[in-house]
């Protein structure tokens, strides 16, 4: 109700795509001046919002899904329009992440939000080993034409017992939410091409851990066996946390798995 009201009360409303906002806008019987403001025209967008907020004017900015600046344009708009001396006011509204959290019936203590991965296979591989070692649920975007190779990547970069939710086309008429152990996702979304359709957020849960081994030694093991033998990745490991040969050994073989 609060962001109806803004946007009947501005004067301009900066959207990602002006024929989508239209068609919200005329639904609510609002009638702004419509301004388009993209990842491709920002810079340029943010001069010409500027000169209207020195004009008096009142500018709302939209996108077409999700919230403005959080993996979406907006970011560089709010920097110029700040450092100009103008206050920019957030209207709370749905977040897919925080959205997708809530249902998912993942449970960690904490989230890491990536956003989207990297279009190459190469690159993406690469930042999901990064993120191998957090303790915390991971939190991506994906676009359906990129959902396949993007858990491909996944199932062969992360343990196969994680389990990982798909929540797909949130708050809308095909909503869907489905969570499973990560070794069988990729079968699952194969095995009908509606799963693939519509934007993902995809919740990875954290990797389970052997009690004894921390977070920080789970990640230097990790980091090691990605580059050298099981036995000498161990001892390495031993000798940079302290942790017993014995423990990193066992959990070392389920990693191997």
């Amino acid at each position: 109700m609060r962001a109806l009201a803004v946007l009947r009360l501005v004067d301009t409303v900066a959207a990602e795509d002006t024929r989508h906002s239209q068609r919200l806008l005329d639904a609510h019987g609002i009638k702004p001046h419509l301004l388009a403001l993209h990842e491709h025209n920002e810079q340029e967008g943010a001069t010409r919002i500027i000169a209207l907020l020195e004009a008096g004017k009142h500018i709302a900015l939209i996108t077409d899904a999700g919230t403005p600046a959080v993996s979406d344009p907006g970011a560089r708009l709010v920097a110029r329009v700040q450092e100009a001396g103008y206050p920019v006011v957030p209207v709370p509204g749905a977040c897919a992440a925080v959205t997708a959290l809530s249902a998912s019936g993942l449970y960690a203590p904490h989230f890491h939000f990536v956003g989207f991965l990297p279009n190459k296979t190469t690159a993406r591989k690469a930042a999901l080993e990064a993120l191998r070692g957090l303790s915390a649920t991971l939190v991506f975007y994906e676009a359906p034409h990129r959902v396949v190779e993007c858990v491909e990547d996944l199932a062969v970069t992360l343990e196969p017992e994680r389990e990982i939710v798909f929540a797909r086309e949130l708050t809308k008429l095909f909503e869907q939410i489905a969570r499973m152990p990560l070794g069988v996702a990729l079968d699952w979304l194969k095995a009908d091409p509606n799963r693939q359709r519509g934007e993902f957020v995809l919740l990875v849960g954290p990797a389970p851990q052997l009690e004894g081994i921390s977070p920080d030694a789970e990640r230097v093991l990790k980091l090691l066996l990605a580059e050298l033998p099981l036995k000498t990745a161990v001892k390495l490991a031993a000798q940079i946390t302290g942790v017993s040969k014995n423990e990193l050994y066992d959990y070392a073989l389920t990693l191997k798995k």
